[in-house]
């Protein structure tokens, strides 16, 4: 028997586990529907997700983040 989480199920999915593991996963799946309907309900939002083209955020945004950031870590350092 295994005990493959749904971590384990997304990096199979995402082709980031050791060989050893990616073994015994696809041994796994063979014989065991519950843990493929498992990995079949991660599919379909992974596909979703790698069809989003994602843009960066605009320049004033990022500067507004650090600004707050810069700010944040000065309040700290003053009370310290």
């Amino acid at each position: 028997m295994h005990n493959f989480t749904t971590e384990d199920l997304l990096q199979y999915l995402y082709n980031e586990t050791s060989a050893e593991k990616k073994e015994a996963m696809n041994a796994a799946l063979i014989s065991d529907w519950s843990l493929r309907e498992k990995l079949e309900t991660l599919v379909a939002p992974k596909a979703t997700l790698d069809s989003i083209q994602l843009v960066s955020p605009r320049k004033s945004t990022l500067e507004s983040i650090l600004n707050y950031a810069e700010k944040s870590v000065e309040e700290f350092s003053e009370k310290v």
